[in-house]
């Protein structure tokens, strides 16, 4: 017993020491390894989670805010304001959506609606929270890549013998199955 408690500690002291990984190397060149990176304007983390991504974007978001209040304080009319919103603060929350949405925590989904709450509070006017956002665009993408038989992903959307239907893909971890492809084939199905 005493044996399997200091294995199992010896096994968490293992996991939460930090991994050394062989430096990469390209033409010769050392690659420089980085917390995070900021690529087409998403932060990909090293360990793959969003929650800088989405800080981020609530950062930005909050701040573009700022010029909704003080259009709203020139007594604008709420559909003014609510087309200023889209244009500037859901622009910048829904930039790339289909890539990050989905494997987001519930935190930084929750960090995100306020943003969207607050704005529906200033505009005084019901908008589009943003998981309806999210489906609605991976239908949108999901059926352009079914409309094209050139594209490299045409191959995961199979229809099932029925014909309305398509087939669920098969997924071994939470990451994959919360991704883009297997909501998106969810989201076809629902809509069908």
């Amino acid at each position: 017993m005493v044996t399997a408690r200091r294995s199992f500690a010896h096994l968490a002291a293992l996991k939460k020491q930090e991994r050394h990984y062989q430096s990469v190397r390209i033409s010769g060149t050392t690659v420089e390894r980085v917390d995070s990176f900021r690529y087409l304007g998403v932060h990909i983390s090293q360990d793959l989670s969003w929650s800088r991504h989405t800080n981020s974007l609530a950062k930005k978001a909050r701040q573009r805010l700022y010029h909704l209040r003080r259009l709203r304080d020139f007594r604008l009319p709420s559909k003014v304001l609510r087309n200023f919103y889209t244009c500037t603060v859901e622009s910048i929350l829904t930039g790339n959506i289909t890539d990050w949405f989905g494997n987001s925590t519930k935190q930084d989904r929750q960090a995100l609606q306020r943003v969207v709450r607050s704005a529906e509070c200033i505009t005084h006017t019901e908008l589009p929270d943003l998981q309806t956002i999210y489906y609605k665009r991976c239908q949108t993408k999901a059926r352009r890549i079914v409309k094209d038989p050139t594209h490299p992903n045409n191959r995961l959307f199979s229809l099932l013998r029925s014909g309305k239907r398509f087939r669920s893909l098969k997924t071994k971890t939470e990451r994959l199955k919360r991704g883009f492809f297997p909501q998106a084939i969810r989201a076809l199905n629902q809509g069908n």
